[in-house]
């Protein structure tokens, strides 16, 4: 399948932002620097917080970013309270990433602990959890052709872990792996307010000093102990959608 679409030029990391009505921390995971010199595809990948309050307008800006498919990462309970209109000539699909029903053995330490929406259990999810992270990567692979948003509550940390894998797979430098994956904490003040919550950012920091580190400590920690090619060869997608998420669904010439 030819997923080539025309998107905008290429990003740098003043203009990686998109403007969407209903949107806060959404940005084009284009425009990263690999580590061969070049850069990551701009208006493929993108990723946001949850889309449930996208306006009429704010679907018009997605429209023109080339945004086709949605891969909407929340649990079942999540996206059952999701009640906005979508556009007929958008693509939405539901993948859990968490898989808190399915895989209760594995969340009971992380809750008992509290470590839950902090990047201290990044890792662990994708070690012992590898195909729901696949299951993720399958759904972006196998969209229409188009740029494809992919999204949970937040866009930290379901969110988080994909940006993670997919740009790993895409050979990004680590230093901009991790300064995406920061720019989703400095937007969170913003998100909060937004929907009226107060800022758990200092309780987050608070878990992470107890356990001996900081937010962006356990985020490196979590890219630095990625194996990669114990992911890839777990997570259940095959050769031609591995190839196809390093190129950001590009067409190989």
């Amino acid at each position: 399948m030819d997923h080539d679409l025309p998107g905008p030029g290429p990003s740098s990391d003043l203009t990686r932002d998109v403007a969407v009505e209903g949107l806060v921390n959404a940005r084009d995971l284009g425009g990263l620097p690999r580590r061969d010199g070049s850069t990551t595809p701009s208006g493929r990948l993108f990723r946001s917080e949850s889309v449930d309050r996208v306006t009429s307008n704010g679907w018009r800006a997605v429209h023109d970013l080339g945004i086709r498919t949605v891969v909407d990462l929340r649990a079942p309970s999540e996206t059952a309270k999701d009640s906005g209109a979508r556009p007929s000539w958008l693509t939405t699909v539901t993948v859990d990433h968490d898989g808190l029903d399915d895989e209760p053995g594995f969340w009971e330490p992380f809750w008992e602990s509290g470590i839950v929406g902090t990047p201290l259990y990044y890792g662990q999810h994708l070690a012992q959890l590898p195909e729901r992270t696949g299951a993720v990567l399958r759904a972006i692979v196998e969209a229409p052709p188009g740029g494809v948003l992919f999204h949970c509550a937040g866009g930290r940390d379901r969110t988080g872990i994909v940006a993670l894998v997919l740009l790993s797979l895409a050979d990004v430098e680590p230093e901009a792996i991790v300064a995406d994956h920061l720019a989703t904490v400095a937007n969170a003040p913003a998100l909060w307010a937004s929907v009226g919550v107060p800022d758990p950012e200092g309780r987050i920091e608070a878990l992470c000093a107890a356990h001996g580190t900081t937010v962006e400590g356990a985020f490196r920690a979590a890219l630095d102990g990625f194996d990669l090619p114990a992911f890839t060869a777990r997570c259940g997608v095959d050769d031609a959608g591995l190839e196809a998420l390093r190129t950001f669904r590009a067409p190989v010439t």
